[in-house]
């Protein structure tokens, strides 16, 4: 897309079916965004014009006392957040703010949230986006106005498009209102702190800690670089008493990895923000950035492979399931070199951010057998015959 491509933006859900409608009978490809926090996570796409929902935006429904929030899918995340901290309530996945990733200014919406399925460190307690998500109206390639779920958990029949919207990156339908099930905020959490831990050992003290009675909420390992010190960080939420509990019969249990320190609400907060959106992470500014999900117990032999390839810097997340790798420079990205390890391990990986020429030439997203290629196309042609929505973001010719 040039920065001469023609801008459009819906102010409501009919307007966005009107358009729609006429880019598919006109045959215009459109590049759908919301804030654009996230335009740099997917292939680049050839398009004629950029659909943006930022005027669909505002909350349509909130019951604090039924847990629920609907809102247009343009409504900025800072909004949805302010209006749920409020109450005391909030997003349970802790989605990721990536504008430290890529850069830029503008505000992430909550639609793009939901197109990306972004889900933070609390995913390990079963909080992903798809998750929380219960209802969807959005607005289909032929521009039809299509919805599913609703404001209940149960209210679901046919296809599960509540399911299915959430991490397709807009190539199916652009979302217009977004439906979901909320957290209370707890009342306490405090950090659990292990130092000096190699990779292989953190995540045996991270497996042990998710594995106990004492419902661990995040669990992540920076390695140690450079003069910096390796730490081991497990998040325990919920009322005071029970937490301090439940962190020292947890520093007795993981006695065996070290003497633990504790992080209390404003420092464990600032922890988990920094794990959250990769600031521990500390990837340089145009280093190649990969996602690997993966067992993890696999996870230090792919970051071994990593860095016996090329210099990079590793981030854990999911008690060691999710591995964020920063490095490799060849002109694939460290493609070959990931993409084996990964593989080998049978875990995948996504390129989140590389240069453009790289994001053309190697796939961003794991490469998908010949069966599952033939169902994404075909999926790809129900829901979007002419080809408008997004193409090639995700996998080429799709």
């Amino acid at each position: 897309m040039s920065e001469a491509s023609a801008a459009w933006q819906p102010r409501d859900e009919a307007e966005l079916a009107a358009m729609v409608a006429d880019a598919a009978a006109e045959r215009t490809p459109l590049a759908i965004e919301g804030g654009g926090t996230r335009s740099g996570l997917g292939r680049p796409t050839q398009t004629s014009a950029t659909l943006s929902t930022t005027k669909l935006a505002g909350i349509t429904l909130y019951e604090p006392t039924e847990l629920v929030l609907s809102a247009s899918a343009g409504t900025p995340l800072a909004e949805v957040e302010a209006t749920l901290a409020g109450k005391g309530q909030r997003l349970a996945f802790e989605p990721m703010d990536h504008r430290g990733l890529y850069g830029g200014t503008a505000e992430p919406t909550i639609g793009g949230v939901v197109a990306a399925n972004v889900s933070g460190p609390r995913r390990i307690a079963g909080a992903a986006a798809r998750d929380a998500l219960i209802g969807v109206r959005a607005v289909n390639g032929r521009g039809e106005i299509v919805k599913s779920g609703g404001r209940v958990m149960k209210n679901v029949t046919g296809l599960d498009l509540v399911k299915f919207l959430a991490g397709s990156y807009g190539t199916l339908a652009v979302l217009s209102e977004v439906t979901f099930k909320l957290q209370p905020v707890a009342e306490a959490e405090a950090t659990l702190i292990l130092t000096s831990l190699d990779d292989a050992r953190a995540v045996a003290a991270l497996s042990a800690a998710l594995g106990s009675p004492y419902s661990v909420t995040g669990a992540a390992h920076v390695p140690g670089e450079g003069a910096a010190t390796a730490q081991t960080l497990i998040r325990l939420e919920g009322f005071a008493d029970s937490l301090a509990y439940r962190f020292d019969r947890l520093a007795t249990d993981l006695a065996a990895f070290g003497k633990a320190e504790r992080a209390g609400a404003d420092q464990s907060a600032s922890l988990w923000r920094q794990v959250r959106d990769l600031a521990l992470l500390d990837a340089p500014a145009r280093a190649p950035v990969w996602r690997v999900s993966v067992k993890p117990s696999a996870g230090p032999s792919i970051a071994a492979a990593a860095r016996r390839a090329f210099p990079c810097r590793v981030l854990y997340d999911w008690g060691g399931g999710l591995v964020w790798i920063a490095g490799g420079e060849d002109d694939d990205a460290g493609a070959a070199v990931i993409r084996a390890a990964t593989k080998a391990a049978g875990g995948y990986a996504t390129l989140v951010r590389a240069a453009p020429a790289a994001r053309l030439s190697v796939e961003v997203f794991e490469p998908l057998p010949a069966p599952l290629m033939d169902l994404t196309r075909r999926l790809k042609e129900s829901f979007d015959p002419a080809a408008i929505l997004n193409p090639g973001r995700m996998y080429a010719g799709v």
